[in-house]
């Protein structure tokens, strides 16, 4: 089919980040104080640097003429499709949050959300901040709070075994000690 027949948005779309990223039903959105600001922050930089100069591109590139080999239109407009996707994304994120300062949680030998866990496994000693899902970064050590590591550690005090179902098998895990603490 001719170009020309079809519409703009057609063919070529990814997955919405809504629907790759959503949370599982009756999940609380908890995030730590720093990804909560980094949401913000990123979403105040798409709305008033990134898309205002998109715009001005896009009404520019219209104002040349014919749009259906212009480029900076075509671009222009995806990238626009893009930047309101994300927008939406992140203000659905920012409005469901539930901010919890892990600094606060104070006199806690357990593992709950925010805590640094430090843990052995197969004889060597890791450490994990348990953060939001839209925080998590394990080049940072941080995870998921409601990834399976996340989950076996759980409730678990210095001390304790657990068992980490993964899925090369089960493994066993020996918590050594459990922070809660702020990286700023």
């Amino acid at each position: 089919m001719s170009k020309a027949f079809t519409k703009e948005g057609e063919g070529g779309e990814e997955d919405s980040p809504e629907e790759a990223d959503s949370l599982p039903p009756n999940i609380k959105n908890y995030m730590t104080p720093p990804g909560f600001k980094a949401l913000q922050d990123e979403m105040r930089q798409l709305q008033r640097v990134e898309r205002p100069k998109i715009v001005e591109v896009v009404s520019w590139a219209a104002g040349n003429g014919d749009r259906s080999e212009n480029g900076d239109y075509i671009y222009g407009k995806k990238r626009l499709r893009e930047i309101d996707r994300r927008l939406r994304y992140l203000s659905k994120r920012i409005e469901s949050a539930e901010i919890v300062n892990p600094a606060q949680q104070k006199g806690l030998e357990q593992v709950f959300f925010g805590a640094t866990v430090t843990y052995l496994r197969a004889g060597k000693e890791n450490s994990v901040k348990l953060v939001g899902v839209d925080e998590a970064d394990l080049t940072q050590g941080k995870i998921s709070w409601i990834s399976p590591l996340a989950r076996a550690l759980m409730k678990a005090r210095p001390g304790d075994t657990v068992e980490l179902r993964a899925p090369g098998g089960a493994e066993t895990l020996e918590l050594l000690d459990v922070q809660y603490k702020t990286d700023a």
